[in-house]
């Protein structure tokens, strides 16, 4: 497998978070929790544990291919121990940066990444309104 994933166009890096399943899973009773079905058809779902404005824990699910694994994995790291507005501020660019490499046909996976967690962000600014 690993041979297949770097003849692919994959880093070590992401070879070792698709193998190992680097943040993939469920947090119980998590903050905020957000679905999303990207363009290609592929499914991720972000679970946020939020404590003092500050992403304590964060893990996902998906539904996809091995890039969506290694875009969900990449941006879990990224998100650990980082504010909500510095969460906002995760884009693309950071998730391939951390990787190293992927494919480019992949990068919609990483867009994928990327609009799950924006729409998970926001999730927490709609309940917030709801309230008021």
């Amino acid at each position: 497998m690993d041979d297949l994933l770097k003849i692919s166009g994959y880093s070590k890096k992401a070879i070792e978070y698709f193998k190992n399943k680097t943040n993939v899973g469920i947090i119980k009773n998590p903050t905020v929790s957000f679905v999303y079905k990207g363009s290609c058809g592929d499914t991720m779902k972000i679970y946020l544990m939020i404590a003092s404005n500050r992403i304590i824990d964060a893990k996902f699910e998906a539904i996809g291919c091995a890039g969506a694994f290694t875009a969900g994995s990449a941006l879990m790291e990224l998100l650990k121990n980082k504010n909500v507005a510095e969460a906002r501020k995760i884009c693309e660019y950071d998730i391939v940066d951390h990787l190293g490499n992927v494919p480019d046909k992949k990068l919609d996976c990483i867009y994928l990444a990327v609009k799950t967690l924006e729409k998970t962000l926001n999730s927490i600014k709609d309940r917030k309104n709801n309230k008021k």
